[in-house]
């Protein structure tokens, strides 16, 4: 079972799980009824908002896994986190920390949820790569692809397990669409509609400065960020965390990286992307801190000439709604010679010569190539970690996908046709586009 079995469980003593300074970690090993190898230990990383949600609901009540760890630079919610996942566990189990080093460089942990704000999902993954924990990252991966390279690089050194958190690839309808569309049940794949939401272009939001909240590290949260005074707003999701361009790209990657990768995967194409990019976006020039995209409208094509095409939902209405009355927010539409296959937050929507039909109706062959099995992306990650087997969405399928949320926010700021190498995964002939792909990182939180 590879790392797992090979960690050095401590024997009727607690002494030697303790960090110096810090709480302690209860090893595998002492905690009863579940030996070390049927049990890991997890140290969420991020418990806010999103980070709460995504431990609490989805990891607590895993019985191969244990939270152990809820590490976040505002007290109150790392002590709230831990204090309610001790309740649901009935003990003294999980203990809080300030900072991700502490539990990174402690050997009874044996992975990490990562559910940070947007920039901080690469720095910490690659730490916790180079302490040999596995990972389960957030969407979307990175702010910047050259982060992302060296994520890769260390995970395959160390020999990590990687799950990304897009969810859907564990959903059965997401299987039903990847299965009707691998298997030709709408015929020849032509094109691809592809569609997420967008943030209201009346959101406008100039900041005052505020003193820093009692038991708040400011400065470990800001981390490779640009240093910025202090302002509620910086650290409210529906504001600065997730549409303030220091710290992510915006919808067009958070909310996008889920319809993407429904893309990448209905396509086959989760070692590659598209390699060529035009379009148009938007950013009020009074948007303040918010300035990420708010709409934007992008023509894709891949390699072999397949052509996506990637909009905000309000611009997709007009393009999506007149054949797919029942669209929503986001979706993934694949156009094929006999219809259509889109798959739409949980949903399986398939239309053959004109008319809906049930997915279930459809009678498959036994030949048909099936989907990856996953029934939650949260059991999945437990279980590779312990099979050590590649989860449903691997490190290449975020790196990928991710590419084409930031091939498109370049496109759209800087208003030129982008060419992609995926070899290479470079920019081909824009010097000035190239240096998007790179942010710098403030000392010392650098990888």
């Amino acid at each position: 079972m590879g790392r797992i079995n090979r960690r050095s469980f401590i024997k009727g003593t607690m002494a030697g799980a303790a960090i110096l300074g810090a709480p302690t970690i209860i090893p595998s090993s002492v905690l009863g009824e579940n030996a070390p190898s049927k049990r890991v230990n997890l140290a969420a990383i991020g418990v806010g908002g999103r980070g709460y949600s995504v431990v609490v609901r989805g990891f607590c009540g895993l019985d191969g896994a244990r939270v152990v760890a809820c590490v976040d630079p505002n007290k109150n919610r790392r002590e709230k986190a831990s204090k309610d996942i001790n309740e649901r566990y009935k003990g003294e189990y999980c203990k809080s920390f300030e900072n991700y080093q502490d539990v990174l460089s402690n050997k009874d942990i044996d992975g990490v949820v990562i559910a940070t704000p947007d920039h901080w999902h690469v720095p910490i993954a690659v730490a916790a790569a180079r302490a040999g924990k596995d990972m389960y990252v957030e969407k979307p991966l990175s702010i910047a692809l050259n982060w992302s390279k060296v994520l890769r690089a260390e995970l395959k050194k160390n020999n990590c397990i990687f799950q990304y958190g897009t969810q859907q690839r564990s959903t059965g309808a997401a299987r039903d669409v990847m299965e009707l569309v691998w298997n030709g049940y709408i015929g020849e794949v032509k094109r691809v509609d592809v569609s997420s939401p967008n943030l209201g272009a009346d959101v406008i939001c100039h900041p005052k400065a505020t003193p820093v909240p009692d038991g708040f590290n400011w400065d470990l949260w800001q981390g490779p960020a640009p240093l910025r005074e202090y302002s509620k707003e910086r650290v409210t999701n529906t504001k600065g965390t997730w549409h303030c361009y220091d710290y992510a790209l915006g919808f067009i990657a958070g909310w996008g990286a889920h319809p993407l990768d429904i893309l990448q995967w209905g396509l086959q194409m989760d070692q590659s992307a598209p390699v060529e990019y035009e379009g148009t976006g938007f950013v009020p020039e009074n948007a303040g801190l918010c300035n990420t995209l708010r709409t934007w409208d992008i023509h894709l094509k891949y390699a072999n000439g397949m052509p996506v095409h990637f909009m905000d939902a309000a611009t997709a209405k007009k393009v999506i709604k007149p054949y797919h009355e029942r669209m929503q927010g986001d979706g993934t539409v694949f156009h094929g010679t006999e219809g259509w296959a889109c798959y739409q937050r949980s949903k399986c929507y398939l239309k053959i010569k004109g008319k809906y039909v049930n997915a279930n109706s459809i009678e498959r062959k036994a030949s048909d190539k099936k989907a990856y099995l996953s029934s939650s992306q949260h059991g999945n990650f437990v279980d590779c970690m312990k099979s050590r087997k590649t989860t449903v969405n691997p490190i290449e399928s975020a790196i990928r996908s991710d590419t084409i949320s930031h091939m498109c926010d370049i496109a759209a700021r800087t208003g030129c046709k982008i060419s992609y190498d995926p070899l290479k995964e470079v920019i081909v002939g824009d010097a000035k586009s190239s240096q998007m792909m790179d942010r710098p990182m403030r000392k010392p939180y650098v990888i």
